[in-house]
């Protein structure tokens, strides 16, 4: 089959496909030369590239397989209208959502801990009195996880041993993590309540397109002073010029960003040069979350070469477009 990557990053994601694939081509094209080469694909990888109704017109494939779990950039509706099935990978089951809590871990470490402070001075060779900047530690903290999905509730498993209170804020609010205590747990309805009892806030949610900027002006508004913010979910659930605005007035400490409005995010940005960690989008690229992922995506290409119906599938078009694999 041929297995088109809409986009050259996350090249260690093909590799481990050719080892598991030999006998598929896969190819990957940045977006604006994927044009000639939609009409020869089996399977089309979106990554971050927008496919919509007029990318599935060019080309007869009939399966949309995430690398991972995004879909924001799929239309799904035009997908099932074309007949044409769309797949993730949970993140759960691949380790993609253990990877992602610890690097939520990480950046809330690096922020207590002033990492940027302590570089700054390395950097510029200041003369910084050695045991200096002081750091915050995380036990008896308040955290407001927001999104119980697979990496929220792998984040709550991580956090129970640092000594925090949990709060939870989710689509599912009766959702709980075995053997963790989670001191409350809110809708979101409550989002805004919720996050005023926050020392930390860390957005673990899904995306979907009535979720855009789900954190804006009001919410980081609502949040005490001094919080520090993590987002390792999609860049559109955080609203930047709300929390530039935030981390300029000093009512938020610092944020620790993975996810952007755009990516490639621009670091020129002004958002960069406030106390702000980041990351181009690596929280879930790590050796186990890859080759967990890479075996759930080669066993949804066997199926589909072999006119199974695909696992993970977030559609069900009535009439799947009856295109015949080219092995």
């Amino acid at each position: 089959m041929k297995i088109l990557f809409c986009g050259e990053s996350f090249p260690e994601a093909r590799r481990q496909l050719n080892a598991l694939l030999p006998n598929d081509e896969i190819l990957a094209f940045p977006p604006e030369m994927l044009g000639p080469h939609i009409a020869n694909a089996d399977v089309v990888v979106p990554l971050v590239t927008r496919v919509d109704a007029n990318f599935i017109q060019q080309g007869t494939f009939g399966l949309i397989q995430q690398f991972g779990v995004g879909l924001e950039s799929v239309d799904i509706e035009a997908a099932t209208r074309h007949g044409v099935r769309v797949a993730r990978i949970p993140s759960e089951e691949s380790g993609n959502a253990a990877s992602v809590a610890e690097h939520a871990i990480l950046l809330m470490l690096m922020l207590s801990r002033k990492w940027n402070a302590i570089t700054a001075g390395r950097r510029e060779g200041a003369q910084v009195p050695w045991g200096s900047p002081a750091g915050q530690a995380l036990r008896d903290k308040t955290v407001c996880v927001v999104g119980l999905g697979g990496i929220g509730r792998e984040v709550v498993r991580r956090l129970a041993g640092f000594r925090v209170r949990i709060i939870t804020v989710d689509d599912h609010p009766g959702r709980t993590v075995p053997g963790v205590e989670i001191a409350r747990s809110c809708s979101l309805a409550e989002l805004t309540e919720s996050l005023a009892h926050a020392d930390y806030v860390v957005i673990c949610i899904n995306y979907t397109p009535d979720r855009f900027h789900l954190i804006g002006k009001r919410e980081i508004d609502s949040m005490k002073p001094g919080v520090f913010l993590v987002n390792v979910a999609r860049g559109g659930l955080l609203d930047q010029d709300a929390l530039l605005a935030a981390l300029r007035s000093g009512h938020m400490a610092g944020a620790g960003l993975d996810v952007y409005w755009e990516e490639p995010v621009d670091f020129g940005h002004p958002l960069f040069s406030e106390n702000v960690i980041a990351t181009p989008h690596i929280a879930g690229v790590t050796d186990v979350s890859y080759e967990g992922i890479a075996r759930a995506f080669a066993e949804n290409m066997r199926r589909y070469a072999a006119g199974e119906t695909p696992l993970y599938l977030a559609n069900a078009p009535a009439l799947p477009r009856a295109t015949k694999p080219r092995i």
